[in-house]
C-alpha cells in the first residue's frame, strides 16, 4: 500500500460539507452574504492548499494534520482590527481577490459560515467558535467589540497576562473543553508583554454511514517508505461509495459519508507520487475531483485506524504566504485600540484527528497572541571606520578632528 495522503480536517467545502437544515430561516443579512458562499469556499480551499504545501514542506515525512478554516477564520477575525495594507495582506494572504469582493462581504461571509455550521444536527457533533482574552487595563474601541461580538460570536475575558502562566492557564482549559480534551495546550508560553488573544477552535465528531466492523481490523503493514515498514491496524469494508480513479494526477479517491451525509475524501497516491501530487493541489483540483467521483462498489476498502496530532507554530509560514506585517513594527492594528501599537507576536495551531470503525473525532484551535511594541531602543553599533569631531562648547571650535580605521594601531 502506498502511504495515505491525509488532507486534514477540512471542514469548509473540502472533506466536510455542512449545509443549513431546510427548516432554517435565513435573515436578509445573511441572505447577502450567500451570494459569496462559492467565493469564500473558492478562496478557503485555495488558502488551505497553499498552508498545506507549506506545512508538508517544513515537515517532510510526517503526518500532517490541521484545520486550515480554523486558521481562516482566526486570521479573518483579527483582521477586524487591521487598517491600511495590513489589512490588504491579510485578505489577500487568505487569498481573496479584493477587487471582487469587498471587506464587508468577506466579513459577513464567515459570519454566515459560523451560523450554517453550528446548526443544530442530531448526526453531527460540529462546535466552531471565537473567543479574545484582553487585558485588564487594554481599552478596546467599542466597534472591535461589537464587530468581533456580531460578525465571529467572539466570547471575551478579562485576562491578566503579567501572570503568563495563569493567563496560558486560562486559556489553555478555555480551548480544552471547547474541544472536549482533544486539544490540550494550545499555546506552551506566553509573553507577559501579551495584552490581547484570538481564539478560534473546532469540535467534530461524526459516525460512517458505513460502519467498519471491529472484528474485521486486523494487523497488517503500512509502508512509511520503501525501506520503512510499520504494523497498524487495518480497518477493512465491503461497501458501494463514491469512487475515481484519477489517471491524469496518478491517485486513487475514495469518499466515505457520514450519517450526517457530510463525507470524509481520501485520496491515495500511486506508489512514489506524493510530492507530484501535493504539487498540483489547487481549488480546480478539488471542483474536478468533486464532479469525477461516482458511486462504486468497492470489494475490499482497507483504511487503517488511526490517531493523529500536530502542534503548530505558524509566524514563518505566514510570513511565505504574504502575511508579514502584522509580525513587524510596521502592522497596522489600529482598529482594536485606535493606536498603532500592537504587534502579532506568535500564530499557533494545533489540531487532532481520530478515525476508527464508528467514524470520525478532530479538534484545532489556533491562537494569535497580540503584544503592545517595545519602547524602541536606538542601538548604534561603532564597530566600522567613523569619523570623531571634539567641540568646546563655550567657543564652538574643534579641537581634536579625525577617523578611526583601525582602533588597535597607536
Amino acid at each position: 500500500m502506498s502511504p495515505l495522503l491525509a488532507l486534514g480536517l477540512l471542514l469548509a467545502g473540502l472533506c466536510s460539507v455542512h449545509c443549513l437544515p431546510e427548516n432554517v430561516v435565513v435573515k436578509d443579512q445573511d441572505r447577502r452574504a450567500r451570494v459569496d458562499d462559492h467565493t469564500l469556499a473558492s478562496s478557503n480551499t485555495d488558502f488551505a492548499f497553499s498552508l498545506y504545501k507549506q506545512l508538508a514542506l517544513k515537515n517532510p515525512n510526517k503526518n500532517v494534520i490541521f484545520s486550515p478554516l480554523s486558521v481562516s477564520i482566526a486570521l479573518a477575525f483579527l483582521s477586524l482590527g487591521a487598517r491600511g495594507s495590513t489589512l490588504t495582506e491579510i485578505l489577500e494572504g487568505l487569498k481573496f481577490n479584493l477587487t471582487e469582493i469587498q471587506e464587508t462581504e468577506i466579513h459577513q461571509g464567515f459570519q454566515h459560515l459560523l451560523q450554517a455550521l453550528n446548526q443544530p444536527n442530531n448526526q453531527l457533533q460540529l462546535s466552531v467558535g471565537n473567543a479574545m482574552f484582553v487585558q485588564d487595563q487594554l481599552k478596546l474601541l467599542d466597534k472591535f467589540i461589537e464587530d468581533a461580538h456580531v460578525l465571529y460570536s467572539s466570547e471575551a475575558f478579562s485576562t491578566n497576562f503579567g501572570d503568563p502562566e495563569a493567563a496560558k492557564s486560562l486559556i489553555n482549559d478555555y480551548v480544552k473543553n471547547k474541544t472536549q480534551g482533544k486539544i490540550e495546550e494550545l499555546f506552551k508560553v506566553l509573553s507577559p508583554e501579551t495584552v490581547l488573544v484570538l481564539v478560534n477552535y473546532i469540535y467534530f465528531k461524526a459516525q460512517w454511514k458505513t460502519r467498519f466492523d471491529p472484528k474485521h481490523t486486523e494487523q497488517a503493514e503500512f509502508h512509511v517508505s520503501k525501506n520503512e515498514t510499520v504494523e497498524v491496524p487495518m480497518m477493512t469494508l465491503d461497501l458501494k461509495t463514491p469512487y475515481f480513479r484519477d489517471k491524469e494526477l496518478g491517485c486513487t479517491l475514495v469518499e466515505l459519508m457520514y450519517t450526517s451525509n457530510d463525507s470524509a475524501l481520501f485520496i491515495l497516491p500511486d506508489e512514489g507520487k506524493m510530492q507530484d501530487l501535493e504539487a498540483k493541489l489547487i481549488p480546480e483540483t478539488l471542483t474536478r475531483w468533486r464532479e469525477s467521483l461516482h458511486p462504486s462498489r468497492i470489494h475490499e476498502l482497507y483504511l487503517p485506524k488511526f490517531s493523529i496530532k500536530s502542534n503548530y507554530e505558524l509566524n514563518d509560514i505566514l510570513f511565505q504566504l504574504g502575511i508579514k506585517k502584522i509580525f513587524t513594527d510596521a502592522a497596522d492594528l489600529s482598529g482594536v485600540t485606535g493606536t498603532r501599537n500592537l504587534v502579532v507576536s506568535q500564530v499557533v495551531h494545533g489540531a487532532a484527528l481520530d478515525v476508527d470503525e464508528e467514524g470520525t473525532e478532530g479538534a484545532a484551535a489556533t491562537g494569535i497572541s497580540i503584544e503592545k511594541l517595545a519602547f524602541q531602543r536606538t542601538t548604534v553599533r561603532f564597530d566600522r571606520p567613523f569619523l570623531i569631531a571634539i567641540v568646546l562648547k563655550d567657543t564652538q571650535s574643534i579641537i581634536f578632528l579625525g577617523k578611526v580605521t583601525n582602533p588597535t594601531q597607536a
